[in-house]
């Protein structure tokens, strides 16, 4: 008998064995969308958009309202949401970095345990090919990372190109010249022929595919929007057209120039848009909530499969995404900074044989979800994840942690701001910037260059800046000493051995 053959037949015989391990082990479904705002959900008092089944999954779930990402960009946070781990840990502190698989990712460790494990929509890894998702574990793998350069990898785009009439009209295209009146981000690309409504599809199509197999299953499906650009077909576009949605405050340059040097960088990169004309502003919004409305009804299609593959009451559903959306608050569209319209960000779990539903206020990371899931499959935790169960409400934290590299999005060379080792980019010596926040306060260091300081209570809004008030140069310091005690301890549980070995 040859090695191959072998090994295919001991696979076999003990398959068997393997599924009987797993009786009784939940599935777990993850839903994702990405760049979405906490407060962009009618379940957490958004009283315009509309999202009625995020909202009913919202009533049958546990809501973590004050859910913090570690990193206000996609890449690093969606690597710590898998991992359980702090980015300048696992390295990941970039879009379209290398995964260097020191820790393993959730899909790979359910994968070994003998679940089926599936991805469906935006995975944003790098390389970004079907081949190395394969590669982190993932069984099933349906792609499409909605970015222009990735589209020779994108699943999405074969099939566009394979089944929409208008096969040649990018999915991004806008309608030119439409009506007075008419949103101006309006789709040419059909809603049946988009990136969100295969999502959509291609979950559904796996939750049935899966759901054959005695083998529990870990699903993951991601969508693109509500991320910019804000192309939104019909009906959506037209969702919100009588409806004066509220703007932010007008920044000016002189407000701008007021922040510390790195955050004025970012938000005057390029071509800045702090002072949008409002009436494109408000199209802007509009898009942004139609986008949602768009996710949600494919959602509710996805839960709807879910419950006719009777898999439903046996299946972990998670609803996050990966960061939030500044939409010109601050005068900067985007995101890549610590304000709460960054890093705040939807959490549900609905799993009632552990969670009662309900709003959970006490402040959680989105590391904290990958040991909770562990625990709730009854698989054990590695040593390396830093993120803490949710089931342990007696454990609460006091304060969380982000980080980014500001301003990382400006370091291409599209736009001349390539790092310089010893010289920074854009006139910043050390563009990596730190974030802690308390139930109150919220502290931003910049190596170098200051930071800023913000008391959550009495200015929720973020826009006076108490770093350098006499009066708080105490609680500044000793905030500084969290990030630095944060920093040292974050993998401590790695450089301290359990055991001596001789």
């Amino acid at each position: 008998m040859d090695e191959f053959t072998r090994r295919s037949f001991l696979a076999a015989s003990a398959a068997p064995q393997a599924v009987q391990r797993l009786v009784g082990r939940p599935n777990v479904l993850f839903i994702m969308t990405d760049q979405q705002r906490f407060d962009c959900l009618g379940a957490n008092g958004n009283r315009i958009i509309q999202t009625p089944n995020l909202d009913k999954l919202e009533k049958q779930s546990a809501n973590f309202t004050h859910s913090f990402v570690q990193a206000p960009v996609c890449v690093p946070s969606r690597v710590s949401y898998f991992t359980g781990r702090y980015p300048h840990c696992h390295k990941n502190r970039v879009n379209y970095t290398p995964y260097e698989g020191r820790e393993p990712m959730l899909q790979r460790i359910f994968k070994e345990a003998g679940y089926q494990t599936g991805q469906v929509g935006k995975l944003h890894y790098y390389p970004p090919t079907v081949e190395h998702a394969h590669a982190t574990g993932w069984d099933h793998v349906q792609l499409d990372d909605g970015v222009g350069q990735t589209d020779p990898f994108s699943d999405y785009v074969r099939w566009k190109h394979a089944n929409d009439p208008l096969k040649t009209v990018g999915y991004n295209a806008v309608v030119q010249n439409p009506p007075a009146g008419a949103n101006p981000f309006r789709g040419r690309v059909e809603y049946h022929y988009t990136p969100t409504w295969w999502t959509g599809m291609r979950t559904c199509e796996m939750i049935k595919d899966v759901s054959t197999s005695a083998r529990p299953f870990f699903l993951f499906s991601s969508f693109f929007k509500p991320h910019s650009p804000y192309t939104i077909p019909e009906p959506f576009d037209a969702m919100y057209n009588k409806v004066e949605i509220p703007l932010p405050r007008r920044m000016e340059l002189e407000d701008i120039q007021k922040l510390p040097i790195p955050l004025q960088r970012h938000i005057l990169r390029g071509k800045p848009v702090y002072n949008m004309d409002r009436e494109r502003l408000q199209w802007i919004y509009r898009s942004y909530y139609g986008a949602i409305s768009m996710v949600d009804e494919q959602v509710g299609k996805i839960l709807k499969a879910l419950d006719e593959s009777g898999k439903a009451d046996d299946t972990i559903v998670v609803f996050a995404s990966d960061h939030g959306d500044q939409l010109l608050e601050h005068g900067l569209e985007g995101k890549n900074v610590f304000f709460e319209s960054s890093i705040r960000v939807p959490l549900m779990i609905r799993w009632p044989k552990r969670f009662q539903p309900g709003k959970r206020n006490g402040l959680t990371e989105s590391i904290d979800l990958a040991p909770t899931l562990l625990e709730l499959c009854g698989f054990p935790v590695p040593h390396t994840m830093q993120g803490r169960s949710l089931l342990h409400p007696d454990q609460p934290r006091e304060m969380v942690f982000s980080e980014n590299i500001i301003p990382e999005v400006i370091t291409g060379g599209a736009l001349n701001f390539n790092y310089t080792p010893g010289k920074g980019v854009a006139g910043v010596l050390h563009p990596d910037a730190k974030m802690v926040r308390t139930k109150r306060y919220k502290l931003t260091h910049y190596p170098g260059e200051g930071g800023e300081l913000y008391d959550l209570e009495q200015d929720p809004e973020e826009m006076r800046n108490l770093y350098i008030d006499p009066d708080k140069q105490k609680l500044v310091n000793e905030l500084k000493g969290a990030i630095l005690d944060w920093q040292i301890s974050a993998d401590e549980q790695e450089q301290i051995a359990p055991k001596w070995l001789l």
